[in-house]
């Protein structure tokens, strides 16, 4: 049973403390060493059980090679996540006893496993010491302004820190497009869901256009619309969980189960209606379809009815009410997303929403 994907996944550490590499089979390291440099990391290697108990509790990946796996078994560390014993090609049965024995997770054949190593390891060079908060934004009604407010919430996010918005609606106008960032080059869509295998970090956030702190993942302009792949959504949101600090998902409003998938992943989920009986019936319905949401909320745009109003007739918290953004589209139009400004509407819900002060932001 040899285990050339590994599903664990290791959280962000900090790049000055590096993985510990157990071994002292001189052509195992002349494998592991290339994987380790082409990461940007540099390991401790240990040679003996001795020196690795030195470093094995603290090392936020241990890879033990299988010529010391039953050493190391002898002098008894204490059982550690991320760790794993390393061989060449067709370990033979009893190391996957050993690995057992060790409490390693999985036994890793070089050279098979040799991309999943380096993206293993590149995620250690990440400085983000905690899982990003993901927010998915869906409209309750067609024309609510769900895709600006995702970007808005992008573009605040990203003046405190790394953000990305993530574009799932293949049918909609693109957020790249919104943040004026249709011509940057970068990875879309389209490129990801061809590609197969473990997504680091630090590979997605320097793949996708960007500005400044802000990257995002979204549709190239004018092709012609595809469907999106689960295998793809679900390690392109858990590389943006791990190397950002804010994710934001804009959702549409069509019934799939994909789509609810991505919902249900998201810490939050706020439903964005025009504040009118049509919005506020389709808030309603979709309330309904996201029942057992752990965090849903409203964003309620326009001032006809009461916050309070709309809560008791959605079932839901109202996050935050606002009037409409005056030049909203002209500011779209010349490629400065719906932040042109950091006054107004927009930038006032979004830092409401975000939990982060409006300075110099009138009330």
């Amino acid at each position: 049973m040899t285990h050339n994907r590994p599903s664990p996944t290791p959280h962000a550490r900090p790049a000055d403390v590096p993985p510990l590499v157990v071994t002292a089979d001189d052509d195992l390291l002349a494998e592991l060493l290339p994987l380790a440099a082409a990461a940007d990391v540099a390991p401790t290697i240990a040679r003996d059980p001795l020196t690795a108990l030195v470093s094995w509790s603290h090392a936020p990946v241990v890879l033990v090679g299988a010529d010391l796996a039953a050493a190391m078994v002898q002098v008894a560390p204490e059982p550690r996540p991320r760790s794993y014993v390393v061989s060449g090609p067709r370990p033979p049965d009893q190391l996957f006893r050993t690995t057992l024995d060790l409490g390693a997770e999985n036994v890793l054949e070089v050279p098979a496993c040799a991309g999943w190593l380096v993206e293993l390891l590149a995620d250690l060079t990440e400085r983000q010491p905690d899982r990003a908060r993901v927010i998915g934004v869906i409209g309750g009604t067609g024309g609510a302004g769900a895709t600006t407010f995702a970007c808005a919430l992008g573009q605040w996010a990203a003046r405190s820190g790394d953000a990305v918005v993530v574009d799932c609606d293949s049918q909609g106008p693109g957020l790249d497009r919104m943040l004026g960032l249709e011509r940057c080059e970068g990875f879309r869509w389209d490129a990801l869901c061809q590609t197969t295998g473990r997504l680091s970090a630090r590979s997605l956030r320097e793949a996708l256009p960007r500005r400044g702190s802000l990257g995002v993942l979204s549709w190239y302009v004018g092709g012609r619309p595809q469907s999106l792949q689960a295998f793809a959504v679900r390690e392109a949101l858990s590389a943006a969980r791990r190397g950002h600090q804010v994710v934001v998902v804009d959702l549409p409003r069509s019934p799939d189960p994909l789509i609810d998938e991505v919902a249900a992943r998201c810490d939050e989920l706020l439903v964005v209606t025009l504040g009118s009986v049509v919005g506020v019936a389709g808030a309603a319905r979709m309330r309904a379809r996201f029942l057992d949401h752990a965090a849903p909320g409203v964003v309620l745009r326009g001032e006809s009815f009461a916050a309070a109003e709309v809560a008791r007739a959605v079932g839901l918290p109202v996050r935050v009410q606002m009037r409409d953004q005056r030049a909203l589209a002209e500011s779209v139009d010349l490629g400065f997303g719906p932040l042109r400004s950091l006054r107004g509407p927009l930038a006032r819900a979004a830092a409401q929403v975000l939990d982060t002060p409006a300075v110099g932001i009138a009330a």
